[in-house]
């Protein structure tokens, strides 16, 4: 199960095993599905992500 995490007044989802967050909760499921299979983040999942620190309040 994903983190849901609530920034700037819209909902975030992030991968329990590398932290990197997104938009959907599908695109953060196949991250962690990747990363606890593989040991490692997938080029093609990442590239989706949301830096949540750059976002506002």
């Amino acid at each position: 199960m994903v983190k849901e995490t609530k920034k700037g007044g819209k909902v975030y989802y992030t991968c329990e095993e590398c932290g990197f967050a997104y938009k959907t909760e599908e695109l953060a499921q196949k991250c962690q599905d990747w990363c606890r299979e593989h040991h490692s983040c997938s080029l093609e999942i990442t590239k989706y992500a949301v830096n949540l620190q750059q976002l506002k309040q």
